[in-house]
């Protein structure tokens, strides 16, 4: 059921605020410009399954990537940078400490033909607010306190805590997708054939075809007037994959342009040597995590024996056995490195808290530490514990990952672990009904900066909805996203990363890159390989 528009044209009513001008943004003169001509077909295979395709109810990679292409954002990233800059937005600031003022430019309208005003913005931020739907990235508006739209082009964001260093990225994340409020539903999701049917879409594609999670087509967007400028190939058309080394098959046969996410770390060595295809290589920035349901897991607060004494034990033995070596090396060929810190390695803040509290104390596994935790604790061993995992989300060596996780908890004579797998559409929905005691979660990154890897997880109500809190790490958290102070911020980061690494809520151990492999004749993944982590299709050409 689509919403009735509310009062399109309103008299201004936004008098100049002072300027306090720390994170002016003007517009980018490359906006809109088309540095190549459009035309051509570019077929994508991928994995990646989507969840959902209104941003209100999805927070997952495989729907990002589709909404990247479609939806417009006020902020975004040029290929290239990690840095936002106004996208539909003419302009952006702080007026005051509280207040973030964007500017639209003007004419902006969707596929539909329905105009694209700063209603439409108001209506975005409102709804995902208001639905707060337990698969959705509403939690990255934990510094919201209300949206207004004084005239057609203005809105702003009045925030909580004044001088939010992370809000600017927080609208080019999977929350800041711009909705037209006469196709979406105020306070519901709203189903993929109502917006595909709907046409809310102002980004680089429009789509045309829609079958779930089977085959998506797209059409360059004409009228997109955005910082990214148009698109490179006429139409894309993306294929979905359930078994990687079909994918992987089609790639090396020219039956498709470009396999991105994901192919076993076997099928991309091979793919290496073949001159066919080029492997393309970009930063790395996402990280593989076991994540532990403070409820359900052993011991946990909802369990016939809840102790939490207990609880804390059984997560501390399970950091201290898990291999980063041997899912490196053997499961991973290197394209995954192991990950000690919360925050990727390589940004500002990131430590290895985990290595020295856990395990032989330098990386490396200690089963006599786990047995000395669990004893000390009064926990009988061994304990049986249910960790679940989804190879088909994350690549097929996701079984290989955690059949030496497993081998790694039952050797120690300390676990039997129940170890299933479940598709990701039931995965999603299962593991916030607290059906999964410990669970497997892989996180690409919003935006690049270290916040995006602790406010998601670890502030009271997160995305995790695995029922962790801890009220300094969530005061800590605010904090670091409103110092100004480089030093003063990258020390914050680092005293949150010790309170969760004690605590234990996840255990991050794997930190991989970006690849796609590509057709000889394909270029423009170089360029949207880039530390924004937003694969963007508009990018590509061929020929």
């Amino acid at each position: 059921m689509a919403s009735a528009r509310t009062n399109r044209r309103r008299a201004l009513a936004l008098t100049a605020g002072f300027s306090a001008a720390a994170l002016a943004l003007a517009g980018c003169s490359a906006g809109g410009e088309d540095d190549g001509e459009t035309g051509g077909t570019l077929t994508i295979g991928t994995t990646e399954q989507i969840t959902a395709l209104d941003p209100a109810g999805s927070y997952d990679n495989g729907s990002f990537a589709v909404m990247n292409q479609v939806y417009p954002f006020l902020m975004n990233t040029q290929y290239g940078s990690p840095d936002v800059e106004p996208d539909i937005a003419e302009s952006a600031e702080f007026t005051s400490d509280n207040e973030y003022t964007v500017t639209l430019k003007e004419g902006l309208t969707f596929a539909n033909g329905n105009e694209l005003t700063s209603s439409d913005v108001k209506f975005t931020f409102d709804r995902q607010v208001a639905i707060a739907d337990p698969n959705g990235p509403s939690s990255l508006l934990y510094n919201l306190d209300s949206v207004e739209a004084p005239d057609d082009t203005t809105v702003v964001f009045t925030l909580k805590s004044p001088n939010d260093q992370i809000f600017p990225l927080i609208l080019s994340s999977p929350v800041g997708p711009i909705v037209d409020e006469e196709v979406f539903a105020a306070d519901a999701l709203t189903s993929d054939d109502d917006i595909v049917a709907g046409e809310p879409f102002a980004g680089q594609y429009t789509i045309t075809s829609y079958d779930f999670n089977n085959l998506v087509a797209y059409q360059a967007n004409p009228d997109y007037d955005g910082l990214l400028g148009a698109a490179k190939t006429d139409t894309v058309n993306v294929k979905y994959y359930t078994d990687a080394s079909n994918l992987k098959l089609d790639v090396q046969e020219g039956n498709i342009d470009v396999a991105h996410r994901t192919l076993s770390a076997t099928d991309i060595e091979d793919l290496r040597g073949n001159d066919n295809v080029k492997v393309v290589d970009g930063p790395g920035g996402e990280i593989r995590y076991l994540v532990f349901n403070f409820n359900t897991m052993p011991f946990g607060a909802t369990t016939a024996e809840a102790d939490p004494a207990k609880a804390l034990a059984v997560r501390q033995a399970v950091a201290d056995l898990i291999d980063r070596d041997a899912i490196s090396e053997d499961v991973y060929k290197g394209t995954f490195t192991p990950l000690y810190s919360y925050v990727a390695d390589g940004l500002t803040g990131a430590n290895e808290a985990l290595k020295g509290l856990y395990g032989d104390g330098a990386g490396s596994p200690d089963p006599d530490k786990a047995a000395e935790r669990l004893e000390a604790a009064g926990v009988e061993t061994p304990v049986a514990i249910g960790i679940q995992y989804v190879a088909e989300r994350y690549g097929p060596s996701s079984s290989d990952e955690y059949a030496i996780i497993k081998e790694n908890l039952e050797s120690s004579g300390l676990f039997t672990v129940d170890l299933q797998s479940t598709e990701w559409v039931q995965y999603n929905e299962d593991r916030v009904a607290d059906l999964y005691p410990a669970y497997q979660l892989g996180w690409f990154p919003d935006y690049s900066d270290a916040d995006n890897y602790l406010s998601p997880f670890f502030l009271t109500e997160n995305f995790l909805a695995n029922h962790y809190e801890n009220a300094e790490v969530n005061d800590l958290i605010l904090e670091q996203s409103t110092t100004a102070d480089p030093d003063a911020r990258a020390a914050l980061i680092g005293e949150i990363q010790d309170k969760v690494a004690a605590d234990l809520s996840t255990i991050p151990y794997m930190q991989g890159a970006q690849i796609a492999v590509v057709g000889s004749d394909v270029s423009g993944a170089e360029d949207t390989l880039d530390a924004s982590f937003k694969f963007r299709y508009a990018a590509l050409s061929k020929g």
